[in-house]
């Protein structure tokens, strides 16, 4: 008989191990179960909390990326301004400088055309005096006698003045 009390079933046998087995789940969910859990939800926070971290940082991060965007936008177009500001005053200033440099060619020219008028009329001068001087010394040979001064003199005169009338007719 031995065959069969391995072939049998033991129920008080069955009945007590599922109560071993149930005991140690009860124990085994009293004191593992539960503190794992926690530990799970615990972890699960964190890495939620990180996350939220890390997507605010990335928020930040890119609220950054437009401020500085915005900046150098504004940057750019003061700069542009301030570029535009200097090349106007550069071309005032220029500008200003070509007017006083023709001002002052232009009051050269007038200085130098005043100043050859005054030496022409200089040079006129003294020619007619050369020439007053040369036709006196002339008229007194060829008339060869002396007449006064004042006859002389506007006899000379009459004379310039025609010269000098064919002179600006020229």
């Amino acid at each position: 008989m031995q065959t069969s009390e391995i072939i049998s079933v033991n129920i008080w046998q069955i009945i007590i191990s599922l109560c071993n087995l149930l005991i140690i789940f009860v124990i085994l969910k009293k004191l593992l179960f539960k503190p794992i859990q926690k530990m799970l939800d615990k972890r699960k926070n964190m890495i939620d909390e990180q996350y939220d971290k890390a997507q605010k940082a990335q928020d930040d991060a890119e609220a950054a990326k437009a401020e500085w965007d915005d900046k150098m936008s504004t940057a750019d177009a003061e700069a542009k301004g301030i570029i535009d500001s200097a090349n106007k005053r550069a071309e005032k200033i220029n500008e200003k400088a070509a007017l006083e440099a023709r001002e002052k060619a232009d009051a050269i020219v007038r200085q130098a055309q005043v100043d050859a008028d005054l030496e022409r009329k200089k040079a006129v001068d003294d020619i007619k005096k050369e020439i007053v001087d040369v036709s006196s010394c002339l008229a007194e040979k060829i008339i060869e006698r002396e007449i006064d001064v004042d006859d002389h003199r506007k006899l000379i005169d009459s004379f310039i003045d025609k010269i000098g009338e064919d002179d600006d007719n020229q």
